[in-house]
């Protein structure tokens, strides 16, 4: 995994909108389930999913729960935009996937889905890259198997493993800020 030294961000990239207390173990994780959902309707494999487990790791498995680390990676599952979210509808949306045991990937595919046993918090596992880590796991109905790591890394920014970022790249800024001089 490759990350720039300088990457340039905004102030909206700064401040976020969204639930929980900890951007980077609710924003980031949901966006990372997002990115998943994503990368499967890419791979025309979103229809095919009869299960998804969501492994996570570090910090977001020993503080995932009072943060609300679960709670996001299902609402992302679902489809469902962190900026635009009822968040007056969250207990109900997941009250729902909990009775039913069952969730509809990206608000259109339903599977059968056991917050309790689908999402493993591995609390004596941290990965490598950082702390805030997080896997999901597909299972396919023709038996294929599509696994993702990705990385919450701080203020709801997400890096998917095996992710590289051009070295060839030069953004030049209007106004960039360096050092304190």
């Amino acid at each position: 995994m490759y990350l720039l030294a300088n990457e340039a961000i905004s102030v909206f990239d700064i401040f976020k909108i969204g639930v929980g207390p900890s951007s980077s173990h609710t924003l980031g994780p949901w966006r990372a389930a997002l990115l998943f959902i994503n990368s499967l309707r890419q791979k025309n494999k979103l229809n095919l999913v009869t299960n998804v487990q969501v492994l996570l790791y570090g910090s977001l498995a020993k503080t995932g729960k009072g943060h609300g680390t679960d709670i996001a990676v299902q609402l992302g599952l679902r489809g469902e935009d962190p900026v635009t979210f009822d968040v007056n509808k969250l207990d109900e949306t997941i009250n729902e996937i909990k009775g039913k045991k069952k969730i509809q990937l990206d608000d259109e595919h339903e599977i059968d889905f056991d917050p309790g046993e689908d999402i493993r918090f591995l609390f004596t596992e941290t990965l490598p890259f950082h702390s805030n880590g997080l896997t999901f796991l597909a299972a396919l109905n023709d038996s294929d198997h599509i696994a993702e790591t990705y990385y919450s890394v701080g203020g709801g920014f997400v890096v998917k493993e095996g992710s590289r970022s051009d070295d060839d790249t030069n953004i030049i800024l209007p106004f960039p800020i360096n050092d304190a001089e």
